[in-house]
């Protein structure tokens, strides 16, 4: 700083003008700054705190009693491996894992495509599309509730609707929910129903790909099986990775329909063991809470896992708008 500059600075200060130095203005920027913070985190404090108390604690002492012993009326005995080792020995714990991942392998990507195939008929322009697309979506408004389940019961149960149909086109009577071969697609055709959520999702990228595309497509002579295959899929790359994460780990999770159908048992020959189920049974029927944190523990890993591998993956698959590969 020049003589001059200083003189003038020191002849306004004498003036009583108050002229803003770089300090003064950091001052009020970082006084600004912790001001603006300290509202942010006051508006965000009751997810924080429903976060701390309601996930990030009860995850932690979960963690910690899947290395002991815990009945619940007991103090917990710490065991170490013991739990993770038990589980690998235990044969309910296998057929869960088993169950899980059938229903999970097969009943996902069946899901999601009759959630795209609807999604598609309803992009086409006819009359009351909206009505149309209200229908299919409301029975994912109700999801797979209680209320749902035990219908679903009632429809399959023996002297059921479905039973009474088999009947009527010749098949041999019985029922779904006892026969251990047919409750697996009985849990499956339930996912199914329920196809609304991500049918909403696709219907939504199907109305972002550019209709150009498609003239252009014609014009070189290109089918629908092709333009299936070129356009459609992968403009809607992103859409589906999201749907297949998303419906991926609620697959994992699927309780109450699994419980009322089959009783809270797991039905016939444990056909309806879900991972999930057994893990309800070892906690809260049998009060081996340890046991139970430590198969809840395993399936956190293997989501993670799953998870992880589907991101991984799809580099190779999923293009986005103004992707360079």
């Amino acid at each position: 700083m020049s003589a001059l500059d200083s003189n003038e600075i020191e002849l306004d200060t004498a003036r009583g003008t108050d002229v803003p130095s770089p300090a003064r203005g950091r001052r009020r920027k970082n006084a600004s700054l912790v001001r603006d913070t300290g509202a942010g985190y006051a508006f965000l404090s009751p997810w924080l705190l429903g976060f701390l108390l309601l996930t990030a604690f009860p995850m932690l002492a979960s963690l910690y009693l899947a290395f002991t012993d815990y009945d619940l009326f007991r103090p917990p005995q710490w065991v170490g491996w013991e739990n993770f080792q038990a589980l690998f020995a235990d044969r309910r714990f296998l057929t869960s894992a088993r169950v899980t991942a059938v229903y999970v392998l097969v009943g996902t990507p069946i899901k999601l495509a009759a959630a795209l195939a609807v999604a598609m008929l309803l992009n086409m322009k006819h009359r009351g599309q909206g009505g149309y697309r209200s229908v299919f979506y409301a029975p994912s408004l109700i999801g797979a509730s209680v209320s749902v389940a035990i219908v679903w019961k009632a429809m399959f149960i023996d002297d059921g609707i479905v039973d009474r149909i088999q009947q009527f086109f010749g098949m041999e009577p019985g029922g779904w929910v006892g026969d251990p071969d047919r409750t697996m697609p009985m849990m499956i055709l339930l996912a199914v129903w329920t196809f609304g959520a991500p049918m909403v999702i696709f219907l939504a990228g199907l109305k972002q790909v550019p209709a150009e595309l498609y003239e252009a497509a014609s014009v070189d002579g290109a089918g629908p099986v092709r333009k299936f295959l070129r356009i459609t899929l992968p403009m809607l790359s992103p859409v589906l990775f999201f749907n297949l994460l998303l419906e991926t780990i609620n697959a994992f999770q699927v309780f109450s329909s699994a419980f009322i159908i089959s009783g809270g048992t797991g039905g016939p020959a444990d056909s309806t063991l879900f991972y999930t189920l057994y893990l309800y049974v070892k906690g809260f029927t049998q009060f081996d809470m340890g046991y139970a944190s430590a198969m809840a523990w395993v399936l956190v890993v293997v989501v993670g896992l799953i998870t992880a591998v589907l991101f991984r993956t799809s580099k190779g698959w999923v293009h986005y708008s103004g992707d360079s590969r």
